[in-house]
């Protein structure tokens, strides 16, 4: 790295920039969930902003998904370089333990939470496909396909059947690239076979959106749907690791790629359905090699920092966000929703779920990713040990 361009790394181990993605990205999602339940295009933004204009913005919304399996792959890809000291010394048992740690304490509450709703018969947490209700025994598949790793896959099987739950369909993608991609690196050990691997995802996936480009359930939600944004993540950790730019070219290049970024994201996904994600997903991976060794002046801490909370109780909020919503529909249904109410009512929303999220990361999420980790996840030798704590877990 040269000596222009300094650490990103907060004391915590965090990245602002990153952060401040994953916060955008947070945040788009929650906008169209939102937007789903209440139609926040027909509110009093229209009164300033042209309604087309808000229409992309919000129901756009997956693509802020496809980021989060872009900035995924470069962090988990970063952690095991740092933790194991290269790609091929992971430590497959070490990393799936500390990958269930993280998320499976929080994702087992909002199932929980979710299921005893559902039972206590609120339609918005009750699972019903084409109007026919699948009975309250279908929570045991609905949970364990969460849980498993297959909730996308059960989706596309009976179609969309469960509001608050169905969101969890992006867990089970990064899940399944969290079980393979270990073990792929065990077998592929040599750089040629693991960028021909990357090459063929990149491929395959946009192949397979536009050949399901006419269902949703496919196109978006699919694992081969997907694992090309993941597969830009991982080859951008290895690039960013041997690029020499000075900071000011890093900046520039990370707006760019932001703008670039944006540009993709407002021209949507209907008829963009093969490449629109490829395009995002590459401008997102251009902005995160930039913005590795780009140090955050304290200005843009103040500016971003923000952003950057929101980016670092990203998983928080996506599984608790929708849990609030619900409820908030189920009080005030649509019908029930004036357009002077839609924003007040997103700002209560925003608010509730962002505290949700902080009290279930401090209380719960945290303490218990750390007890068990200090627990059961303890490595034997100096040197992992040494290479471990360069690695903060951030995601």
């Amino acid at each position: 790295m040269s000596k222009q361009a300094t650490t990103i790394s907060a004391p915590d181990g965090r990245n602002l920039y990153v952060d401040m993605l994953r916060g955008i990205s947070i945040l788009l999602v929650m906008l169209l969930h939102y937007t789903l339940s209440y139609r926040l295009v027909s509110s009093p933004l229209q009164r300033w902003i042209p309604a087309p204009t808000l229409h992309a913005i919000f129901y756009n919304g997956n693509y802020g998904v496809s980021m989060f399996f872009v900035i995924s792959g470069f962090l988990i890809t970063s952690n095991i370089i740092a933790r194991y000291q290269s790609l091929s010394g992971i430590d497959v048992v070490h990393f799936y333990k500390l990958r269930l740690f993280r998320l499976y304490p929080l994702v087992v509450v909002a199932l929980i939470i979710i299921s005893t709703l559902g039972l206590a018969g609120l339609s918005k947490f009750s699972n019903i496909s084409h109007k026919t209700p699948l009975g309250d025994a279908f929570f045991v598949i609905a949970d364990l396909s969460v849980l498993t790793f297959w909730h996308n896959v059960l989706m596309e099987t009976i179609g969309y059947f469960n509001y608050a739950m169905n969101i969890y369909w992006s867990l089970s993608v990064e899940e399944v690239f969290y079980l393979l991609f270990p073990l792929v690196l065990l077998v592929l050990r040599r750089r040629w076979q693991l960028l021909c691997l990357a090459g063929i995802c990149m491929v395959v996936a946009p192949v397979y959106r536009q050949i399901h480009k006419d269902n949703e359930l496919f196109f978006m939600y699919g694992n081969l749907a997907c694992v090309d944004m993941l597969t830009y993540g991982c080859v951008a950790a290895v690039v960013s690791r041997s690029l020499q730019w000075k900071a000011s070219l890093r900046a520039l290049v990370a707006v760019a790629a932001l703008i670039a970024t944006a540009w993709i994201y407002m021209l949507g996904i209907p008829g963009n359905e093969a490449l629109g994600a490829s395009w995002l997903g590459i401008f997102t991976a251009i902005f995160l090699m930039a913005v590795y060794g780009l140090q955050a002046s304290t200005f843009a801490r103040r500016l971003g920092g923000p952003l950057a909370w929101l980016g670092s109780h990203s998983y928080e909020l996506y599984l608790f966000h929708i849990v609030v919503l619900g409820i908030m529909v189920e009080l005030m249904p649509k019908a029930s929703m004036t357009m002077e109410l839609k924003l007040p009512m997103f700002a209560l929303f925003f608010t509730l779920s962002a505290l949700v999220a902080s009290a279930a990361a401090r209380f719960l999420g945290n303490p218990l990713n750390r007890q068990l980790r200090r627990r059961y996840a303890q490595r034997s030798t100096a040197r992992t040990a040494n290479a471990g704590a360069a690695a903060t877990d951030v995601i």
